[in-house]
């Protein structure tokens, strides 16, 4: 049986044509998405949800092409752009109920939480961002010997065929190595999640590669059109990462300063998996951004 979020309801929504996700629902008051990163689904906020769900309406969703929820091919490299995915996250709270609500996202889910924050300003009341920087300045930053620790982001951009076809052939080294290497805690995903998130990864590999490749074209060019037309963040930003910048050479608070005015950036000391390396951290800074 598939692990599951103490206290949370289960549903199927559909938010596109052919398209429904999986979602855990727990909670009154307030609404809060939380969207979950590489290589994890939904249960990654599974601390964090629960803690909100005291006073929030709390939605988690596996992201399309991401656990149990579908995953459609990408015909035209479009099926996993982030305005894409966005529109789904616009569309699961409006399916309950929802026109406005706080929206967190960590790794892939905050790139999808970016974009719902330029695509729709008005939907989106606060924004919290976990270990990410923009598509631009990620592509930006990566140069060098340095840029060695984003070899999977050059991988999955390759035409389609050869990387889901290395991807497949070790999937459990491949995304085991990213469970292993980003994190500080190894207890913080125990061994019954860790295999939950191997085996999601194992049956969604041609979805996962569709959504870091549109990470490298289409994406690039919607940041680009923003970029260029002055868009910017208008909500409450709050962004929590590791101090990436002392091993690449960049300002990472100066960078988000250029997508957001008001911005609250700081670095944490946990890994990368800080929802569940630090989730008491995490709901902090959760709350505070919904008090601004």
């Amino acid at each position: 049986m598939a692990l599951r979020i103490d206290g949370f309801d289960y549903q199927r929504v559909t938010v596109a044509e052919e398209v429904a996700l999986n979602v855990a629902v727990g909670g009154s008051g307030s609404p809060v998405v939380l969207l979950h990163g590489f290589p994890q689904t939904h249960l990654m906020w599974r601390h964090v949800a629960a803690d909100l769900a005291a006073d929030h309406t709390v939605l988690v969703p596996d992201l399309r092409g991401y656990g149990e929820s579908d995953k459609p091919a990408d015909t035209d490299g479009t099926a996993y752009a982030k305005r894409t995915m966005a529109a789904d996250v616009v569309a699961l709270a409006r399916a309950f109920g929802h026109e406005r609500f706080a929206l967190a996202g960590h790794d892939r889910g905050a790139l999808v939480a970016i974009r719902a924050g330029l695509d729709h300003p008005e939907r989106i009341s606060h924004l919290a961002v976990l270990d990410v920087l923009p598509t631009l300045d990620m592509w930006d930053v990566l140069r060098g010997t340095a840029g060695a620790v984003g070899f999977h982001l050059y991988l999955m951009a390759q035409p389609p065929g050869l990387p889901e076809q290395l991807i497949e052939g070790s999937a459990d080294a491949f995304f085991g190595h990213f469970l292993d290497a980003w994190g500080t805690n190894p207890e913080a995903i125990p061994a019954d999640v860790r295999e939950a998130y191997l085996a999601a990864s194992r049956a969604a590999v041609p979805s996962i590669v569709a959504d870091y490749r549109a990470s490298a074209f289409i994406d690039v060019e919607h940041d680009t059109q923003d970029r260029e037309a002055g868009n910017r963040l208008r909500m409450p930003v709050t962004v929590l990462q590791q101090d990436w910048g002392a091993a690449l050479g960049y300002d990472a608070a100066a960078l988000w300063r250029g997508w957001a005015s008001d911005l609250h950036h700081r670095t944490v000391s946990c890994g990368h998996f800080m929802a569940e390396e630090s989730p008491a951290e995490i709901v902090g800074a959760l709350r505070e951004l919904m008090r601004r």
